[in-house]
């Protein structure tokens, strides 16, 4: 008898114990959202500016009619020259009506200018599918018409976050949005820029990805600052 017979063997003549139970994750959840304080739209936002600003990420509060001219106005502050976005994307027609210069809409394989993306490209804007106060975190789904390197390859990544999609933790954006029926192939949580501690633990931005995190959060006219 081999060695791998051997093992079989002895596998199948094993007690057979009973199967583990699976975790109740919601009722762990439950309790613990039981036992926190009472959450509220306004504790969401506080708690995810506080935790964005945490991890060096930029938080700017604008409504849902101003924020592509606070868009312009942050490219001109921070010198951007080239901002790419995405032409079937959500918020293309806003972009394209705001005046914004330097509009560069992803609408080629990247192969066919990969030296642009990487060397000419200032900033990149993506939309996000929600936040999460507890660790101030995007919830960021790219798809055809806003593909990875969106978020990935330019110096700085303007994202546009809706106050009504902020939800208190990771489970609870799960659940409410439904992840199970529909999984991206690539969903991203974005907390801040790219950040390494790789060299001598020391703490470095942009080695990885975009040196600035800006995110656009849309609130109601009463909620801005």
């Amino acid at each position: 008898m081999s060695a791998r017979d051997n093992i079989l063997q002895r596998l199948r003549a094993a007690p057979q114990g009973k199967a583990v139970l699976a975790p109740d994750v919601a009722a762990f959840h439950a309790a613990l959202a039981a036992a926190a304080s009472p959450s509220t739209r306004a504790s969401r936002i506080a708690l995810f500016c506080k935790k964005m600003a945490f991890w060096h990420g930029e938080v700017v509060r604008a409504t849902r009619d101003n924020w592509p001219q606070k868009l312009r106005e942050l490219c001109a502050a921070k010198g951007v020259r080239s901002l790419l976005y995405g032409e079937q994307s959500v918020h293309a027609a806003a972009l394209e009506a705001a005046g914004i210069a330097g509009l560069k809409p992803y609408d080629r394989p990247i192969g066919e200018w990969k030296k642009e993306l990487f060397e000419d490209t200032d900033a990149g804007l993506t939309s996000t599918r929600g936040g999460i106060a507890e660790t101030g975190t995007l919830i960021v789904w790219p798809d055809a018409s806003e593909p990875r390197l969106m978020s990935l390859v330019p110096p700085i990544h303007f994202a546009v976050l809706d106050a009504d999609q902020l939800h208190d933790t990771l489970f609870d954006a799960m659940s409410v949005q439904r992840w199970s029926d529909d999984m991206p192939t690539n969903a991203l949580l974005v907390s801040g820029p790219s950040k390494t501690a790789d060299i001598q633990v020391t703490l470095a931005y942009g080695a990885h990805g975009p040196k600035e995190l800006v995110v656009l959060l849309l609130v109601n006219e009463e909620e801005l600052p």
